[in-house]
């Protein structure tokens, strides 16, 4: 009998990407409902004090990144969430694992969310300025940076994302794990599949 050949790494799993698509949709719509609500109902001048100041509704218009850094370059940002997507399709290739799905559709739908913004709102295509509307703290960003629900998307996926790294969950539905007794030179992670 002839020695097997190389084992080709499963596909994605149907469920994971279906996981994944479903959460980048309910955040981008999530994501345009608000902004769109905040455009209608909230003035600028007028923020409205939530939970006793902890948080404030400002409607404010971002041409620059989180803390309105490089707002001289708004047409930096679509291209890199062209990059960012790319990113993501590549890592769905063999994606397995529910909980990266919902990580990995988080940063999609959250990336996705302020694109929407960069390319249909004014000044014009790749240089719209993005809605924000929370504030913590105060009410125009004094304390902390005003944001949106795809930046809470995309915070939230990213930090996701660290947790699964640092506890050894693998996009392929493996665990790494250590060995209990590692001997000179056999220190590395190890993978386990899990069920």
């Amino acid at each position: 009998m002839s020695p097997p050949g190389p084992q080709t790494p499963p596909g994605p799993a149907p469920r994971a990407v279906a996981v994944l698509a479903g959460t980048a949709v309910l955040a981008v719509v999530t994501d345009q409902i608000v902004k769109e609500m905040s455009v209608r109902h909230l003035d600028p001048t007028e923020p409205v004090r939530v939970l006793g100041g902890l948080i404030y509704l400002s409607l404010l218009r971002n041409s620059g990144a989180a803390f309105s850094l490089g707002s001289d370059y708004t047409w930096v940002f679509p291209l890199i969430t062209f990059a960012v997507i790319g990113w993501i399709a590549w890592m769905t290739r063999r994606l397995r694992s529910v909980p990266w799905a919902v990580s990995l559709g988080l940063v999609l739908g959250g990336a996705l969310g302020n694109l929407g913004d960069r390319l249909f709102r004014a000044p014009g295509p790749f240089q719209g300025h993005v809605v924000d509307m929370i504030s913590a703290f105060a009410p125009y960003g004094e304390r902390f940076a005003v944001f949106n629900i795809a930046d809470s998307c995309l915070t939230v996926g990213v930090c996701l994302a660290i947790l699964l790294e640092l506890t050894g969950r693998q996009r392929d539905g493996s665990r790494a794990q250590r060995a209990a007794d590692p001997g000179p030179g056999n220190g590395q992670a190890t993978p386990e599949v899990r069920p």
